[in-house]
C-alpha cells in the first residue's frame, strides 16, 4: 500500500518546492494546513515513507500558518480568543496524535489518513 521509497531516492528540490507551494496555496485559500496535498505528494512524488512525510509535513506547516495568520490578521480576520483556545486544544491533542501515529504501521497509517480523506470529503459534500 504505503510506497516504499529506495535507499537512494533523491529528494528533488524542486519537487519540494512545488509541493510547498501547492500546499501554501490551499492554506491561504482554505485554511486546511496543506497536509492533504503535502501528505500525499511527499510519498508518491518524493518517495518519502508514510511516518516521515506525516512528520515533515507538520514540521513545514509551522511557517505556513504562521504568514497565513499574519496575512488574514492584518485584515482583521482572526479571531484571537478562538485562536487561542484551538491553540490550547491542538497542543494537547498533537502529542496523542504523534504517539498514536507512532504506533501504526506504514500501511495502517496510510488507509487511516484515507478513510479520514474520504469522510472528511463526505461530510463537506452532505453537510
Amino acid at each position: 500500500m504505503t510506497a516504499t521509497p529506495p535507499a537512494t531516492a533523491r529528494r528533488s528540490p524542486a519537487a519540494l518546492v512545488a509541493i510547498g507551494a501547492g500546499a501554501g496555496v490551499l492554506s491561504g485559500l482554505f485554511g486546511i494546513g496543506g497536509g492533504l496535498l503535502m501528505v500525499p505528494a511527499l510519498v508518491l512524488l518524493v518517495g518519502m515513507a508514510q511516518h516521515r512525510a506525516h512528520a515533515t509535513s507538520l514540521a513545514a506547516i509551522v511557517p505556513i500558518a504562521l504568514v497565513g495568520a499574519l496575512v488574514f490578521g492584518r485584515a482583521e480576520s482572526v479571531d484571537l480568543v478562538a485562536a487561542a483556545v484551538l491553540v490550547a486544544g491542538s497542543l494537547l491533542g498533537v502529542q496523542a496524535g504523534a504517539r498514536a501515529m507512532g504506533r501504526l504501521s506504514g500501511e495502517r497509517l496510510t488507509l487511516v489518513f484515507a478513510a479520514f480523506v474520504i469522510v472528511v470529503a463526505l461530510a463537506m459534500l452532505l453537510l
